[in-house]
């Protein structure tokens, strides 16, 4: 079995992907200092896989405690970079907190990565990279306008890094621009859990309907899109994990010629904010309370994905749509709060 090294794999897409990439048949270990994340979604990737996996608590910006990951595992083969701080919001109020912990981080598992000659890396980039693109659906050939926050600055950066410590190297990457993770594994045994609190759309939904929130708002009802509210294109986090595999396994097979390149992931259809709360009441039958509020600094107004090149290149077709993901996050919401 080859080993791959998940950073972050006790945050939500991380432990996701190592469900994924266990019953794809790799063999799995993380890094992740639990900084909005705990140990209890390794328990649950036990309960779903029956397989033990190991998590390193270090940070990525100690260098010295980084090394001595590569130090005790020489056979990782293969590097899925998710561990990086993500609120939009939290990033426009501390720019220098998101720099030093995405940049620094990732500067020091690259040094790693070419050191112990790892030859094989995936990186978590985002849609923020596009900024408030004029284009849509967005492409890979897509100008990259202007990043809408230090977040996002963070994405772009971390993609022009990758690409010229790559280029004289052995080392392929391939950086995944994926749009909204959402949803929860179909086992109700593993979801979204943030320590901190949630700020993504479909938790904040869930936890609104189940009472931990007395209300939720809506940031911003002017927008020029078919409603007022923001659009976005809504992965389910089952699809997104699989992609993540199916990207590792195009590197290892040589497939890819060029030691650098990029996917966008989405299910290609944009919804709005009111639209996804829409779906949320359908497939679960409760009522929402919310409110159309004033509109959130950092935010882009619409964007939505073209994944043809994911699906050519590396044989990926999301199977999930808006219905499927607030079930599952509805079910899994219910069996945390139990």
């Amino acid at each position: 079995m080859s080993k791959i090294l998940v950073t972050g794999g006790t945050g939500y897409v991380g432990s996701h992907t190592i469900v994924d990439l266990l019953e794809a048949g790799y063999e799995v270990i993380s890094i992740d200092n639990y900084v909005n994340s705990d140990s209890k979604s390794l328990q649950s990737i036990k309960e779903i896989t029956d397989k033990n996996i190991h998590n390193y608590e270090v940070d990525l910006c100690d260098l010295q405690a980084l090394e001595e990951v590569f130090k005790q595992n020489p056979d990782i083969v293969g590097i899925i970079h998710f561990a990086a701080l993500k609120s939009v919001g939290d990033s426009v109020a501390d720019p220098v907190l998101y720099f030093r912990n995405n940049v620094v981080g990732l500067i020091n598992l690259v040094d790693c990565t070419l050191k112990y000659k790892v030859e094989h890396f995936i990186f978590s980039s985002s849609c923020t990279v596009y900024g408030n693109t004029k284009e849509l659906p967005v492409t890979e050939s897509t100008p990259e306008q202007e990043a809408e926050s230090p977040y996002g600055r963070t994405k772009q950066i971390g993609e022009k890094i990758l690409k010229d410590a790559f280029k004289n190297s052995n080392t392929k990457c391939i950086a995944l621009r994926y749009f909204n993770p959402a949803g929860a594994h179909i086992s109700n045994k593993l979801g979204e859990s943030p320590v901190n609190k949630a700020l993504n759309l479909v938790p904040v939904i869930t936890e609104t309907a189940i009472g931990k929130r007395d209300k939720m708002s809506v940031f911003g009802k002017d927008y020029d899109t078919r409603d007022g509210s923001c659009i976005r294109d809504y992965i389910h986090i089952m699809d997104l994990a699989d992609a993540h595999t199916k990207a590792i396994s195009y590197l290892i097979e040589n497939k890819q010629s060029t030691n650098f390149d990029t996917y966008n992931l989405g299910i290609g259809d944009g919804v709005s904010v009111l639209e996804a709360i829409n779906a949320f009441e359908k497939v679960s039958g409760q009522k929402l309370n919310y409110s159309l509020g004033d509109r959130r600094e950092g935010d882009v107004i619409a964007i939505y994905a073209d994944y043809t090149k994911a699906k050519t290149n590396l044989g990926w077709i999301p199977k999930y749509g808006i219905n499927e993901i607030m079930d599952t996050a509805w079910k899994w919401e219910q069996a945390r709060s139990s």
